[in-house]
């Protein structure tokens, strides 16, 4: 087991060295470079020069990148020039927020994904499983900005039940004094996420029904109730957890369109204001971000996956 996470912290490190880079060449593909776009149009030659030599700009790549780095490691990811607060703080304010998010809509789904997707592969070829069959793919089909407003429409103007806007606050525990305000766009995420999750669930349950070891515990005698608890389900958690770590940038542009929504102040929300405002140094601030948390998240999933199959370890 140790050996086994040894290689896939490795493997991590090397993707994460991988996005810095890719981070590091957008920036330097700002139209007109980070000087301009930061400086605006109407930096003059001379303002634009000395940026460059203040932030080494002027300077070989490899030395650029070696100072990029430098600041990576020390938080500095810039500051955005729209709301004159350095990245990392703005960042550190919101990333928390989306992660309340986050967790709540796929923490939902899958209390919600995991017995549909029982039930459709125990009722294969019946009407309930054509039905929810149907429901799925028309969840996974539907835009998450149409699902957010039916969601708006129904249940805050046609039945006033819920607030419209999400929650506001400064921290995780304002946003949690109101429930009711993160009930839409919490349910509103994961519509998307329990489409993807019951279809992987019934098609990893259809195929551990066909093993051997199962129709060795009927031959035992044992119930379905029981075979199912203590066999078939762990075994079919394996490609849903592998699915959960893979599945975080969908769920990242999932966040950014339903807190643009929403009004919720998270990541998502900031990236979308500074997509609107041009604002290069928040954006690629989030743009790190994400492929971090992708990188985690792939390597979480492995660990995941070695927990749940032993003999993954081994082949590893």
């Amino acid at each position: 087991m140790t050996g086994f996470l040894v290689k896939r912290l490795l493997q991590a490190l090397v993707v994460l060295l991988l996005v810095s880079v890719i981070v590091f060449v957008l920036l330097h593909m700002l139209p007109g470079g980070p000087a301009r776009a930061i400086l605006g149009p109407k930096g003059t030659p001379e303002q634009i020069q000395h940026f460059n030599h203040q932030q080494g700009y002027d300077r070989p790549l490899y030395e650029q990148y070696g100072m990029y780095l430098k600041r990576l490691v020390t938080g500095d990811l810039g500051e955005s020039y729209k709301l004159n607060s350095p990245v990392f703080d703005l960042l550190k304010q919101r990333l928390p927020k989306t992660l309340l998010l986050t967790v709540l809509s796929t923490a939902l789904a899958v209390v919600i994904a995991v017995p549909l997707g029982l039930v459709q592969a125990v009722r294969r070829g019946k009407a309930s499983d054509y039905a929810l069959t149907g429901l799925a793919f028309l969840l996974y089909a539907t835009p998450v900005f149409f699902l957010g407003l039916v969601m708006i429409i129904l249940f805050a103007q046609v039945f006033p039940i819920l607030p419209a806007e999400a929650p506001q606050g400064d921290s995780v525990a304002d946003l949690l004094g109101d429930v009711g305000g993160l009930v839409l766009p919490v349910v509103t995420m994961a519509f998307g996420v329990i489409a993807m999750f019951s279809r992987y669930m019934r098609s990893a349950v259809l195929d551990n029904l066909t093993e051997d070891y199962v129709r060795t515990a009927m031959a035992k005698g044992q119930s379905g109730r029981r075979i199912m608890a203590r066999h078939v389900l762990r075994n079919a958690l394996i490609p849903l957890a592998t699915l959960l770590g893979l599945y975080l940038p969908t769920l990242f542009s999932g966040a950014l369109v339903v807190e643009s929504m929403f009004n919720y102040p998270g990541m998502g929300l900031l990236f979308w204001n500074a997509a609107q405002g041009s604002d290069f140094p928040v954006l690629l601030g989030v743009t790190l971000v994400v492929g971090v948390a992708t990188v985690i998240g792939s390597l979480v999933t492995d660990i995941l996956y070695a927990v749940l199959d032993p003999r993954i370890r081994s082949v590893a």
